[in-house]
Order: structure tokens, then C-alpha cells, then sequence
């Protein structure tokens, strides 16, 4: 999923933008559908484009502190859903934690037997926003396509910061904001959420919180993050990007 919550000061689920407890309980109803799907190997863009791209933007960073001889890297994978990037990752050494605030999701995680090295915990993002967590330091943290919500990822970038160790690196895989935008103005505001290209068991969409290129450099900057570099990985024949990843790296003085 996707934990999403609300600011610094308040219960996730007491959030006054019902746009993100919707998130929540879309994501509830659709578990189970969601990781037979994944399971399955049923998403296309996924298969053909997305799930290679994160992995090879981790390796980037992963290549980098390697060069620093950290070994094992602590992984924190946010919204980490039924856990195929974190055993992915667990497979190429890394030790990695996965957070979800859907217990469905981190149950069925556990089920798959974990990550390498690694374990599932049922955690929203307001515990991380609010650094009630006793978690990390990670050497890395990796948000992939779980960024769905407004003020409660606005508040988790923020957080994240004190979770990963002097240099520590941020990977954010999103829908690319050009090719997402569609019909509709390109400016930052809540989207309808659909699962147009998925199986009849998916219900309920969840809202998104659209954000354009400038709004997502400045969440992350703001957040104590510098922008390494920016990818749109697209299939061979595609004519737009089916996603953008960021490879960020924590500013010293913005972490505790």
C-alpha cells in the first residue's frame, strides 16, 4: 500500500482530508486481489518496465555505498504491500525492512516467507512522520509507486530523513506526472483513482494526490533530500514514460 496519513500532529485515521482515509480503505478492500496480481505477474507496466526500473535504480545507490563497503545495506521499503520488491532486494543481499499500513498486506508479505535477511511490520506513515518509530538508521529508503496521499506524504518525506544513516539515500518510483496528467489541468490537486487494465475482482478505487515534476523536487528538497538524478524508464516501443523515479540523497544537516 500505502500507509498514508495526515501531518506531524494528528492520528493517520483521524485525518480531516477524507481523501486519505479513503486511500486507506480502498487499499483494505483490494489486499487480496492486489497481491494475487502481483503474484501472478498480471500488471503489464509492471512487468515490463517499472519492476526492472526500481531495481536498477537501487543498484545505482546500492553501488554507491558498496564503494563505502557497507555490507549488509538496511533497506527500509515504504508501503512495501505483499513484499515482492523487499524479497527482491533480500535476494541480492540487502537487509531489508517492509512497512504497510494494511495488515493484509504484511500478512500476506510474512506468508511468501519474508524478506532475506530482512521482516514485515504493520506501521502507517504518521509513525514516521512523527519519529515515534524505534526503527533504522537505514542506509536507504525506497518508496515505490506508494506515495498516494497529500499532507501524509508531504509529512513522511519530511520524517524520513531521520531514519537514514550520514550519507543515506531516498529512491522514489511515481506515476510520471506528464503521462498521468491526462485531460485534466496540469496542476496539483486530488485525482480520481481507477483500475482500468486490472481484473473485475478490484473495487474501490482510491484517490491519488496528483503533484507535477516542480512540486516533487520541492516536496523532496524541502524534505532534506538533494536530487541526484531523475529517470523515466518507458517501454521499448511506448511514446511516454510509464513512470519517473528520483534517486535522492540526504542532505548532513538535515538529519538527526
Amino acid at each position: 500500500m500505502k500507509g498514508d496519513s495526515h501531518d506531524d500532529s494528528r492520528d493517520p485515521h483521524d485525518s480531516r482530508d477524507p481523501h486519505e482515509a479513503e486511500i486507506l480503505r480502498s487499499w483494505q478492500v483490494n489486499a487480496s486481489p492486489w497481491s494475487r496480481a502481483i503474484r501472478s505477474a498480471s500488471i503489464a507496466s509492471r512487468e515490463l518496465v517499472t519492476n526492472a526500473a526500481i531495481m536498477e535504480a537501487m543498484a545505482a545507490v546500492s553501488a554507491i555505498l558498496g564503494a563505502e563497503k557497507r555490507a549488509p545495506l538496511r533497506v527500509l521499503d515504504v508501503g512495501c504491500g505483499e513484499g515482492w520488491l523487499a524479497r527482491a532486494l533480500g535476494a541480492q543481499g540487502m537487509w531489508v525492512t517492509g512497512i504497510d499500513a494494511v495488515p493484509e498486506l504484511v500478512a500476506a508479505a510474512q506468508a511468501s516467507g519474508g524478506a532475506d535477511g530482512g521482516d514485515f511490520q504493520v506501521l502507517d506513515y504518521g509513525a514516521i512522520a512523527r519519529r515515534e518509530w524505534r526503527a533504522g538508521p537505514f542506509d536507504l529508503a525506497v518508496c515505490n509507486f506508494s506515495l498516494l496521499g497529500a499532507d501524509s506524504v508531504d509529512s513522511l518525506i519530511a520524517g524520513l530523513h531521520a531514519y537514514v544513516t550520514n550519507p543515506g539515500f531516498l529512491v522514489v518510483q511515481t506515476l510520471h506526472p506528464v503521462a498521468a496528467c491526462g485531460d485534466a489541468p496540469y496542476r496539483d490537486g486530488w485525482r480520481p483513482g481507477n483500475w482500468c487494465g486490472f481484473s473485475s475482482d478490484f473495487s474501490d478505487p482510491a484517490p491519488w494526490y496528483f503533484r507535477t515534476i516542480e512540486t516533487w523536487q520541492v516536496l523532496l528538497t524541502s524534505g532534506g533530500f538533494e536530487l541526484l538524478e531523475c529517470r523515466e524508464p518507458k517501454a521499448a516501443l511506448a511514446t511516454a514514460p510509464s513512470s519517473i523515479i528520483w534517486i535522492c540523497k540526504a542532505r548532513a544537516t538535515a538529519q538527526t
